[in-house]
């Protein structure tokens, strides 16, 4: 019987490490924490650019009067009332009313009235779409402040709704240039074989729309509707044209002014006002920034 002998393999020695190989490596490695402190750097300092603002101006809602006169920084006394006094203050609530309307109806009419309009730019193919997206870019480059004197005039003179909040609600109801131009882009990126399937098995347009590309557009809606939500709750020019002749119908943006100018040296009660203006919107964007962040970077990826 013959024996099977299995050949060795000559196993090559270790590499030696050279001088040079190790200190490149500590070079490498060196380079790489500092770029790493270099970007945290940045990021630290940007992180403070914008909240130092909002923390000085809440140190300053919870000062006492006198305090919130001089140059501190830290409260000595930590003035809580102070919040309760702006709330209980008369015509505070009504503010916080009005702005919940004007900002909750007017984000669901745009969004609503935007969204069909930015599905038929971006997936029908018919004469006239490229004319009419750029009568929808010609509209949001558009100041505001040249169509006011016509449109006051029809809103006050012609429908007589001044000192309401209706002439800002109402024409949301039409649509929004903004908002249909940043659905657009985004349900650009939505492929054509979804609709496609969706009418061989039988659904008309408006339905694929809502089954098929409502689900898959949640990040853009969500987008949308938080910037126009934004825009309604910090909008000041709007409710000084058509509602500052009737209080009851002041936003908060609006009501702030007046507030200011009754509490001109009351800076601790006029910071709480505007803590108590600024808690909401930061809070629905605590909430919706994973979304709102999805949608921005979904949003424009096609042209």
């Amino acid at each position: 019987m013959t024996q099977t002998t299995t050949p060795v393999r000559a196993v090559a020695p270790p590499a030696a490490v050279t001088p040079a190989g190790t200190a490149a490596r500590r070079a490498a490695r060196r380079r790489a924490a500092l770029e790493w402190v270099a970007v945290h750097a940045l990021g630290i300092a940007a992180a403070l650019f914008f909240v130092l603002p909002f923390f000085f101006v809440f140190l300053t809602a919870v000062m006492s009067d006198d305090q919130a006169l001089t140059r501190d920084l830290w409260p000595r006394d930590w003035e809580w009332g102070n919040f309760a006094t702006v709330w209980n203050t008369p015509g505070f609530l009504t503010w916080w009313r009005n702005t919940l309307m004007y900002a909750g109806l007017g984000t669901v009419l745009a969004v609503a009235s935007s969204l069909p309009v930015a599905y038929a730019l971006a997936k029908f193919r018919f004469r006239g779409r490229n004319v009419m997206m750029m009568l929808v870019i010609t509209a949001m480059m558009l100041p505001p402040q040249v169509i006011i004197v016509p449109m006051y005039l029809f809103w006050a003179k012609q429908l007589d709704l001044a000192g309401t909040l209706w002439p800002l609600i109402v024409p949301f109801a039409f649509g929004n240039a903004f908002t249909i131009f940043l659905l657009r882009q985004f349900l650009l990126t939505i492929p054509r074989e979804y609709t496609e399937a969706a009418r061989i098995d039988g659904c008309g347009e408006f339905r694929a729309m809502v089954r098929v590309v409502l689900p898959m557009a949640r990040p853009a809606i969500a987008a949308a509707a938080l910037f126009h939500f934004l825009y309604c709750w910090n909008d000041y020019f709007g409710p000084q044209i058509y509602a500052s002749e009737n209080p009851a119908a002041w936003t908060l943006s609006y009501g702030l002014e007046s507030f200011k100018g009754a509490h001109q040296t009351d800076w601790n009660l006029t910071m709480a006002a505007t803590v108590l203006i600024m808690a909401p919107v930061i809070v629905v964007f605590f909430f919706a920034q994973k979304a709102f962040i999805e949608g921005v970077t979904l949003t424009g990826v096609k042209g």
